[in-house]
């Protein structure tokens, strides 16, 4: 009896053909929905990731936030493993503290870190012939490189000998040679940053934009020069790796306390480490593809709403042909299951439809917008069992309204 039903709810399917399409719109378009913007939330949060992960291994980012001893106000607590603050004078409280570049190496000395690289960094105007354009200068050690996971794809990177003579050299990133020379074959030419001439030592491996921010339209200086191009005296933030991904928590330690004996407030210094932003970013965007999917799913609902008034109708207009069936010996739930599988057909194919069309709008986005979009197998099979659950939630109303129809009652309609 079963199959008997089911073939009847294909047959009324396909008897109204164009019922059934439009029924099916709004499932299609919430599955389509829910399949893209889930893609985009997922694609942004691999995106990011990725990112993240691609600006070097076990890497501890350090903020000088103030130089000033007691800036602040008292002095509070110090970082776990430090030595209490102690009372200081007032000249101390008003002196300053600088960093120098052997304060820094200096923590190298730990054995849980493995390199140190200070930075810094501004927008600078670089030319060659009659093409300029504006990038960020960055000035660092050449352990910048292993530290932030840079490489190049011709020549070489700044070495000691650039940093201890301040030479006039660079490295450049491939989009900075493709927008002033028209191609990366750059090493050996003449590079002039603001208006200062710089032989191009080597050229950076593309890594592409993320955060709308390029890490190819940039140019690497050696420290020392860049900070007397930029009239800079003090240092506001260096990168640490640590030897392992075991040792960061204890290279963190080592640099905080470090810290702490110099500025005696935690508040004139931020330490960060790569796993934690990691965490951060992936929580952010983890409740964002949360929301999105939410708005996506009270679409798939009022596509469900959209099946239950069909459905109805349909009730309203097959009220003979079911008084008809019931007068020859159709049970109540052979009724019931003709009118129900009929709604999670129609939310079925509609969810499959959905998923193609989603599927064929990523490919477009892709292209055209040049996104990250993700389509992984749990959101496809969450996408189809909620389209199901929708036939079946959305259907039952009007199933069971059909199933009580008196045979009498029934057959008098017309």
């Amino acid at each position: 009896m079963l199959p008997q039903t089911i073939a009847m709810a294909f047959k009324a399917i396909r008897t109204n053909k164009v019922r059934a399409a439009l029924t099916m719109l709004g499932v299609i378009i919430g599955v389509m929905s829910v399949v893209v913007l889930v893609a985009i939330g997922q694609g942004t949060t691999a995106s990011v990731t990725d990112s993240i992960q691609g600006m070097g291994t076990n890497l501890l980012t350090v903020n000088i936030t103030t130089r000033r001893v007691g800036q602040y106000g008292g002095y509070g607590g110090g970082p776990q493993g430090a030595a209490p603050a102690q009372p200081q004078s007032a000249g101390q409280q008003r002196g300053t503290v600088v960093l120098s570049l052997s304060d820094i190496l200096g923590l190298e000395a730990s054995e849980a870190i493995d390199k140190i690289s200070p930075m810094v960094n501004g927008s600078v105007t670089v030319k060659a012939g009659n093409k300029n354009t504006t990038v960020s200068m960055m000035g660092v050690l050449p352990a910048y490189a292993d530290i932030r996971n840079q490489s190049v794809q011709s020549g070489r990177y700044i070495v000691q000998s650039d940093v201890d003579n301040r030479s006039a050299r660079c490295v450049i990133g491939a989009q900075t040679a493709e927008d002033v020379f028209g191609n990366t074959n750059v090493v050996g030419n003449t590079l002039h940053i603001n208006g200062r001439a710089f032989q191009i030592v080597g050229v950076l491996e593309s890594k592409g934009s993320s955060a709308g921010t390029s890490s190819d339209e940039v140019v690497i200086l050696p420290y020392t020069l860049a900070q007397r191009m930029l009239g800079s005296t003090t240092i506001g933030s260096f990168y640490v790796s640590a030897v392992s991904a075991e040792a960061v928590t204890q290279a963190q330690t080592y640099v905080e306390n470090y810290l702490y004996k110099r500025y005696q407030n935690t508040s004139a210094y931020r330490v960060s480490n790569q796993t934690e932003m990691l965490n951060t970013i992936n929580e952010t965007t983890g409740q964002l593809t949360l929301m999105l999917g939410g708005i996506a799913g009270i679409a798939l609902l009022v596509g469900g709403i959209g099946i239950m008034n069909i459905m109805l109708v349909s009730v309203t207009e097959r009220t003979r042909e079911i008084g008809i069936r019931k007068a020859v010996g159709a049970r109540r739930v052979n009724i019931l299951l003709q009118f129900l599988i009929e709604a999670v057909v129609l939310s079925g194919l509609g969810g499959l439809l959905g998923l193609v069309f989603g599927w064929l709008l990523m490919q477009a986005l892709r292209t055209m917008l040049n996104m990250t979009l993700i389509m992984s197998l749990g959101v496809v099979e969450l996408a189809i069992g909620f389209s199901m659950a929708v036939g079946i939630v959305f259907g039952l109303y009007p199933a069971g309204k059909a199933s009580k129809l008196r045979p009498i009652e029934a057959l008098r309609y017309d």
